[in-house]
């Protein structure tokens, strides 16, 4: 367990206390919800630590969860340019940190208010509240959208502009199931395809360019 991760999930196991001591007056048998509501809050927000594959030129999931398409859009907010956009879906049993892509600074991190649509309806995507983060080395331009979802309404950002973060460093997360999306250049060499689950910081999701 991470104690910055845990302090994310503070509120949270307030409530499941209260609640936990309130089955227990009613009957004590009934705390035993209570209890396994304060686990599962542990087991979500786990955040293990990984160290990320060296590879040159590789990008990196920013989530844990499953791919869930793989489509050239044009970028608006950071390179104004057209991308290629990696989505991946997190159920509320995948972990939620999310880290960064690629190593450099983070030029752009920025919340945008929206809807709390299913983070699998398709227009969640285009209508949902999210972040979009910007990272940037004298290569290449990352952009990273977090999107909340029906059940995930809390983004949360660790990292500031202008701070240097490594690969496959924690710069957020996002509480319960969501959608994060890595958009990368039209000339990177995708290496997931839908339906395949990757792991945050640790599954090589597309290969740049060779200068």
């Amino acid at each position: 367990m991470r104690f910055q991760t845990l302090w994310e999930a503070r509120w949270i196991f307030g409530v499941e206390a209260v609640l936990t001591a309130l089955f227990y007056w009613i009957t004590p048998p009934l705390a035993i919800l209570g209890i396994l509501l304060i686990l599962y809050t542990f087991y979500f927000f786990r955040d293990p630590d990984r160290t990320p594959p060296a590879e040159p030129g590789a990008v990196l999931a920013a989530a844990d969860g499953l791919v869930s398409d793989v489509v050239e859009i044009q970028e608006s907010q950071v390179t104004n340019a057209p991308m290629q956009r990696i989505g991946i879906f997190l159920s509320v049993f995948d972990v939620h940190t999310n880290r960064a892509p690629i190593e450099g600074k983070v030029v752009y991190s920025q919340h945008y208010v929206g809807k709390y649509l299913d983070a699998r309806n398709p227009d969640a995507s285009r209508l949902n509240a999210y972040r979009t983060w910007g990272f940037c080395n004298d290569r290449v331009t990352v952009v990273v959208r977090q999107i909340t979802g029906a059940i995930a309404r809390r983004i949360v950002a660790w990292s500031k502009v202008n701070e240097t973060v490594k690969q496959g460093e924690r710069f957020g997360m996002i509480r319960f199931g969501s959608r994060t999306e890595v958009y990368v250049p039209l000339d990177a060499e995708i290496l997931v395809k839908p339906g395949q689950r990757v792991q945050g910081g640790l599954t090589v999701i597309a290969r740049l360019r060779q200068p």
